[in-house]
């Protein structure tokens, strides 16, 4: 059984208590996929390393990658009491540990308050990578389910933005 904690948006605040490391990752991506073992044996040292290890796929969970910003895959997190750090160390198993036991995550310079994932600006940014999804979803309704071409689909949306603008213009 694994001990990588599944997190998303319900129970993503978790993170904010105690010190974490948190890979967001798709299961698609291969370097994904180079990592997962490596990923699942530190998960297996936490308890002596006094540490929550967790996991994000991006994939399921859009408005969390937003709020961490996440650009590149694999992306790994270290939190502490909702201090942010991004992890940009080796992904090997000692490193990994090393960079707890010898505490090194304090020479890294802490995600700025105002791009902390629990800031407004974040939530925000969330929201935002919600919505887009909602837009992938209704693009892919009107190509796949309603049969209607990809530019015509396009084109819908177009004329949406153009109409709330001149909604909210006016």
């Amino acid at each position: 059984r694994s001990r990588v904690q599944v997190l998303g948006g319900s129970n993503w605040s978790l993170v904010l208590q105690g010190q974490w490391m948190v890979e967001f990752y798709a299961p698609w991506c291969p370097a994904c996929k180079q990592i997962e073992s490596t990923w699942e044996n530190f998960a297996k040292e936490s308890e002596q390393l006094d540490i929550a290890v967790g996991k994000v796929d991006v994939t399921q969970e859009p408005g969390l990658s937003g709020r961490f910003f996440v650009t590149t895959l694999p992306t790994i997190y270290h939190a502490n009491n909702g201090v942010f750090r991004r992890y940009r160390g080796s992904q090997a198993l000692e490193d990994l540990q090393d960079y707890v036991l010898q505490r090194k995550w304090e020479a890294v310079e802490p995600v700025a308050g105002w791009k902390s994932p629990s800031s407004i600006k974040m939530h925000g940014m969330a929201g935002l990578f919600h919505f887009s999804g909602w837009i992938r979803q209704i693009h892919n309704y009107l190509t796949g389910t309603l049969g209607i071409h990809v530019w015509i689909s396009y084109a819908v949306f177009i004329l949406t933005t153009l109409l709330i603008g001149l909604v909210l213009g006016l």
